[in-house]
Formats: structure tokens, sequence, C-alpha cells
């Protein structure tokens, strides 16, 4: 009997624990935390999906095809490993590509963040036509690229460049026809000098608007007490607004290091890379032999090769964020 008495109880308790787990989780569903979490999940769910298909499939098929010899006339791929790196690595336009990807990089940064942040404290004043400023202010970002650099690949001709024009009659250079002026797109310092003018006069308006967001974010009060009690200009922008808007800031450096890195648009439109390899960055490279040769497996190595790029500066600042935090 008492093993019997047992059993039932066994059996008794088994039955009633799926029905109490079942209430348990019912119970969980239907409370304010679980809402709460399921509405945060389900909006939540978009970006993660455009991730995962726009972004983690491409790059894990990128990362597949480094790893082969794949190849537009091929049907079949096989597995090579590394050897498309250090094919890569190996070529002399590669490492052009390379240094000029960090000189672009280096470069755009420094005149993105003086010309974004002196437009984001001129806007921060109170004048007439201010509104309008501010709508005018964001075209360069919104216009089509291709219609943008083609103006300014207009304006940077030889013979009719509307810039060589300006410094003539500012006495900068001497006197009319192409043999005196510059050719910007055709000498090689010029060159890269001038796809970097266009990729700052693009972007640049996106830093001063991140910035701008941010500087109107900052209380008054702590800006007016900080100058009732002596502080200059920039004792208030390095100590009170900065640490501030810190998160802000790294947010904006961290999309415009990835736009700068991947513009490829510029560089194709004005130069294709050239002359010679002057202008030659990864992206166009990648491009360049990945497409236009057909060699899938070196080309996406190529591209790959921005992420050792990316890393470093993504991991340092996160780091930083997340102390600040």
């Amino acid at each position: 009997m008492t093993v019997l008495g047992d059993g039932a109880g066994s059996t008794t308790r088994a039955a009633t624990q799926p029905a109490a787990r079942g209430r348990s989780t019912r119970a969980w569903w239907h409370t304010n935390t679980g809402r709460r979490l399921t509405f945060g999940y389900l909006l939540l769910a978009p970006a993660a999906l455009y991730v995962l298909l726009l972004v983690g499939i491409p790059f894990l098929f990128s990362l597949y095809l480094a790893l082969s010899d794949a190849s537009v006339g091929d049907q079949v791929s096989r597995f090579v490993g590394l050897g498309n790196f250090h094919a890569a690595w190996e070529m002399d336009t590669f490492r052009d590509a390379l240094r000029n990807s960090i000189v672009f990089l280096v470069v755009a940064a420094i005149f993105k963040s003086v010309l974004g942040t002196s437009l984001a404290f001129l806007l921060l004043q109170n004048f007439k036509g201010k509104k309008l400023v501010r709508a005018l202010v964001v075209i360069p970002f919104t216009l089509p690229i291709t219609v943008s650099v083609l103006s300014w690949k207009w304006m940077y001709d030889s013979q009719f460049s509307v810039i060589n024009w300006f410094l003539h009659k500012a006495g900068l250079i001497g006197g009319y026809g192409s043999e005196s002026w510059p050719i910007w797109l055709g000498q090689p310092h010029l060159a890269l000098l001038a796809c970097i003018g266009v990729n700052v006069w693009r972007s640049f308006p996106f830093s001063a608007i991140v910035l701008l967001a941010g500087f109107t974010s900052v209380p008054t009060e702590v800006l007016d007490a900080a100058r009732v009690d002596g502080c200059s200009f920039f004792q208030r922008f390095r100590h009170i607004v900065t640490p501030m808007i810190f998160p802000i800031l790294i947010i904006g450096f961290l999309f415009d290091t990835v736009f700068t890195l991947s513009d490829l648009s510029v560089v194709y439109v004005l130069t294709q890379g050239g002359p010679g390899s002057a202008t030659m960055i990864l992206p166009m490279l990648a491009y360049q032999i990945g497409i236009q040769a057909g060699s899938l497996g070196r080309g996406s190595a190529i591209a790959l090769m921005l992420v050792p790029l990316l890393f470093p500066a993504l991991f340092l600042m996160l780091r930083n964020l997340k102390r600040r935090d």
C-alpha cells in the first residue's frame, strides 16, 4: 500500500507539474514586465531583420568568396584558405590603395571635425534666415552622389575650371591656359586632395547636424552657471559640453568613419583610381578586381581588408563609451 501510495503521489505530482509550469508561463506572459519585453522585442525585430538580411548574410557570403577561388567564369569554386589575402598583400596597387585609404580617412576626418564644429556653432547663433541656412546646409548630404560629384568634376576641369578661374582672379595662380593652371584630376597629389575635398563637402553637414543635436541637448542652466563662474568658451566646451554629448559624438564619428572608408562613388566618378594609383582606395580596387576583372574571391578579400581598419576604432570607442556610462 505504501508503494502504491507513493506511485499515486508521484503520478499526481508529475501530472500537476506541467500544468503549474504552463500557468507560470502564462502568468509571466501577461505581466507588465513580459508585455514590455515583448513590445521592445517587436520594435527591435525590423532592425535586427535588416541587419541580418542586408549586412550579416552578405558579409558571410563575401567571407566565403574570399576563402575560395571563385570567379565569374567558373561555376565551381575551390577552397584556397588565406591565399587571396596573401596574393592581395603582394600587389603594389593594394599597398598604394591601403595607404591612400588611411590618408583619405585621417585627412577627411580632420577637416570634417573642424568644419562640422564651426558650422554647428554658427547654426546655434540667432540671426535672420537661420531656418533657411539650416535647410541649405543639408543639401550636399541629400543630393544624389552622381549628380553632385559630376558637378565637381566639371569644376575640376583642366581648361574650364571655375576653381582655377577663382584662384586666378584672387592672384594665386598665373595667366589663362591649361599650361599654367593646376590639373586637379591629372596630377597625383592634387587628384587625391580633390577627392578628399568632395568627400568633405558631402559629409561635413552630417557632422554638423550631429553636433548641433548634441549642443541643443545641453541644459542652458549649466552653461549659464559656468559662464557666471568665469569659464571661457573653450573651457565650457571642453569640460561641460564635450563630456555631456560624448555618446552622440562617438556614434556620429563611427558613422562618418564607415561612410568615408566605403566611399566608392566619389573616386569612381572623378578619377577611377587614377592617375596611376594615386587615388586608388580599397573599395575602388575591390570593385576593379572583383567586378570588372571577374575575380570574385580576390576582390572579396580586398574588400574585407576594410574590417581591420574599422574594428580597432570601433572597439576602442565603444569601450571608452561603456566606461563613461
